[in-house]
């Protein structure tokens, strides 16, 4: 298996240089040159099997020969092995045929967990065989930082720096990443918003010296493997609820569209999905390039739905691959840049229509969904997983086709937001509890690329001598 950039001046490259590479040296994002394909025999086979068998599965197409079939299916396993719920990412019902998959039993209690559990046992593996190491660098919105640096925390052969934008995520998902003592770990708050830190994270690596000199390396969704793992839980979901024979619908509360991009995936494997419904809050930047074929950046607006609260959706840049190829990806990047958004040809907006629908939901209807899936069913739900229920609920369709909505993170991290909406805030788990007495360590920094830079030398510079 090879990949090439959405912006085709990149090399080729295997899937252990993507995994270490992350963003493409032209600035594209990296998609397999192919789409592997799972037939009907294959996805029924699935049925039964424990998530990590699955998953490996799955994921066993897009690895190639880049790293050994028992080495990869002991990394998945050990990935999983820790969660707190045996299936890893169970279904629960909501109602008739509308399900909730809930993707937060990881260690950070949060979808990206499932992801980068197994991406940091990935930097092991290829960078023990290399001999080298690697400086990761990711931006958040808040729950991608801690499930990083949980995955990676204490790793030999990793610097850890993260950036989150000030003032902006939970003050839970702030500490989770901010009270980590490990040496390896570095929290920067950043003075803007989650498309700030995005922007100066494409920054740094758009500086072909820097990313020789500190060995950059991504764990933000830009990085393939995060929408490879991704992909495996639509597949088990769907085959739960009797694929290939039924087709299944997915309604995914996304920001970024790393998520919900990756059941475009499975749909491109040959899962039956019959539509992905995309879930937004008021920064609906998505929901109006579906409706309309216009992507037009706006200001980002705050939500009780912080993690996506994001204008400059990165991963819409692969689906726009797929729809315009890499010349068109160029001319709707430049665009991007020097106007603010493009907007897609009729044909290519009634394509991307012909799977994806969208929801923007804002607040009040997010506090009122919590608030009506609490006093029907007891469940509590955070507010990411409300909006992408409000959504599944609008956009039912065809009540033959079961709906799942994706829960993706546990609500004891929006204590606030679930409190205003039930009466009184979740109970904490023990892991969260004890966040609230821990000291703190980040550095608070303008939006500025000088200023991270530097930053990122001094810290690696650290780590240099205290390996010495």
């Amino acid at each position: 298996m090879r990949y090439v950039s959405t912006r085709g001046r990149a090399p080729a490259l295997a899937f252990d240089e993507v995994l270490l590479a992350g963003l493409a040296a032209d600035g594209g994002l990296y998609v397999p040159e192919r789409w592997p394909r799972l037939g009907e025999a294959e996805i029924a086979d699935l049925a039964g099997l424990p998530y990590a068998e699955a998953a490996a599965r799955v994921m066993r197409p897009f690895v190639g020969e880049a790293i050994e079939a028992g080495a990869f299916a002991r990394m998945v396993a050990d990935a999983y092995a820790g969660f707190d719920h045996e299936a890893v990412a169970p279904l629960s019902e909501l109602a008739p045929d509308l399900w909730l998959l809930e993707l937060f039993h990881g260690p950070t209690l949060a979808f990206k967990d499932i992801a980068l559990q197994l991406v940091g046992r990935l930097f092991d593996h290829v960078l023990a065989r290399r001999g080298t190491r690697v400086t990761v660098v990711g931006a958040t919105s808040g729950d991608t930082g801690s499930a990083a640096i949980e995955a990676l925390k204490d790793r030999a052969n990793v610097t850890v720096c993260i950036l989150h934008p000030k003032g902006r995520v939970s003050e839970i998902q702030r500490r989770q990443m901010t009270t980590v003592t490990a040496a390896n770990v570095h929290n920067v708050a950043i003075e803007g918003t989650f498309d700030d830190c995005q922007a100066l994270l494409k920054g740094l690596f758009a500086d072909p010296a820097l990313r020789q000199r500190l060995g950059l390396a991504a764990v933000n969704s830009i990085n393939w493997a995060r929408v490879m793992a991704q992909t495996v839980y639509y597949v088990t979901a769907a085959v739960a609820l009797g694929a290939p024979e039924r087709a299944v619908a997915f309604a995914v509360p996304t920001g970024n569209f790393g998520d919900v991009f990756a059941g475009w995936v499975a749909r491109r494997m040959g899962l039956p999905i019959a539509r992905l419904v995309i879930a937004t809050n008021a920064n609906d930047i998505l929901a109006r390039a579906v409706a309309t074929g216009e992507y037009r950046v706006g200001a980002v607006t705050p939500t009780l739905s912080p993690s996506m609260d994001i204008q400059v959706a990165s991963n819409f840049e692969r689906l726009l691959y797929d729809l315009v190829g890499a010349d068109g990806v160029r001319a709707a990047m430049a665009a991007l840049g020097r106007e603010g958004g493009f907007t897609l040809a009729e044909a290519q907006r009634a394509a991307l229509a012909e799977v994806f629908e969208a929801e923007a939901v804002d607040d009040a209807a997010t506090l009122a969904t919590i608030a009506e899936v609490h006093r029907a069913s007891g469940t509590v739900v955070d507010p990411h997983s409300a909006v992408g229920i409000a959504a599944a609920r609008r956009r039912r369709g065809d009540r033959r086709v079961p709906m799942v909505a994706l829960a993706t993170a546990h609500p004891a991290k929006f204590g606030d937001a679930v409190g205003r909406a039930i009466g009184h805030p979740p109970a904490l788990p023990p892991r969260l509890a004890a966040l609230a007495e821990m000291p703190e360590r980040y550095r608070v920094l303008p939006n500025d690329l000088a200023a991270v830079h530097s930053f990122l030398l001094e810290v690696v510079g650290e780590a240099g001598r205290g390996a010495a």
